[in-house]
């Protein structure tokens, strides 16, 4: 059934954030989209639409909810409704925008919209905590290596949280390195980030790095059959991961211990893999990570747990 609602109609008969806000909640829900691109609901999806679109804070709603908008502005957020309905595509690439840890990044077509745990964990208290962490000193940290970078949103992360580190951030696709080249730029830590296309670990020779993070593609095949159009519309190479999604995983874990300095250690992002990890690797002493909304899909091996569990 086609919706009689249109931009154009909103547009006229709308006049403030909250009268939006609704409206894209319900036209959403309407629709049945699907999340998980930044946000998990219809309302914090609208939201985001809503105020990026405004160019106004996305973490301040209320002194703006009934705020009237002019003519042009009421014609651009209702077109951006309508256009997450109408494409299917993630609100980021709608944007060209996503934030991680409250920074923005620059997204498009050619790169998965980033979401990684990783960003969390390397801002918590896992690295320089005064408890429990898995680096204590992040000034210590020389080398750092973001595989799969994508956007490079992980590897300017880790050039913030480990400020004396040279960072190398390595994708296997041109198209992804010229978006992760964008940002690199825009971020003032191009002096410390070094950005190579190839195959994991070919390009980086016989380079060691006293940290090496990476969200390499995990979705098995299985999923990847069913992705909604959300998902379809990113980048399959940055997600598949083969049968079981965890194929670039095991070449990670093969081929990180002899790129890792004495001391050094692998973050990892891998999904929801945990039983088929610990049966293909019993010999391994993964500690697994929890963030906000996950537990068991990062792990953390040192280098000596690495060469141990051959």
């Amino acid at each position: 059934m086609t919706s009689k609602h249109t931009a154009a109609s909103a547009a006229a008969e709308l006049s403030t954030i909250r009268d939006f806000l609704r409206y894209g909640v319900s036209r959403f829900n309407e629709a049945d989209l699907d999340y998980g691109h930044g946000t998990t609901t219809a309302f914090d999806e609208a939201v985001f639409l809503v105020l990026e679109s405004l160019h106004l804070p996305v973490d301040q709603l209320d002194p703006y909810m009934d705020a009237r908008l002019t003519a042009a502005e009421r014609e651009a957020v209702a077109g951006i409704l309508h256009a997450r309905i109408d494409t299917r595509k993630p609100a980021p690439y709608l944007l060209n925008k996503a934030y991680i840890q409250g920074i923005p990044f620059y997204v498009d077509e050619r790169v998965i919209v980033p979401r990684s745990y990783i960003g969390e964990l390397l801002f918590s208290d896992m690295f320089g905590g005064d408890d429990f962490t898995l680096v204590e000193d992040p000034t210590s940290v020389e080398r750092v290596l973001d595989l799969c970078t994508g956007s490079g949103c992980l590897a300017i992360l880790a050039a913030r949280i480990f400020p004396e580190a040279q960072v190398d951030a390595v994708d296997l696709s041109p198209d992804a390195l010229e978006v992760a080249k964008r940002n690199v730029a825009d971020s003032g830590f191009g002096d410390r980030i070094t950005l190579h296309q190839g195959d994991l670990f070919a390009p980086l020779k016989t380079r060691k790095y006293d940290v090496i993070i990476t969200n390499p593609p995990y979705v098995d095949a299985e999923s990847m059959d069913a992705l909604p159009p959300e998902f379809r519309a990113e980048p399959a190479l940055a997600l598949a991961g083969g049968d079981d999604g965890l194929d670039i995983v095991r070449r990670i874990l093969k081929e990180a211990p002899k790129h890792l300095t004495p001391e050094g250690g692998l973050l990892c992002e891998f999904g929801t893999g945990r039983e088929i990890l610990e049966a293909d690797y019993p010999h391994l002493d993964f500690l697994w990570l929890q963030t906000a909304n996950s537990f068991g899909e990062v792990f953390w091996l040192t280098r000596d747990q690495l060469k141990a569990g051959k």
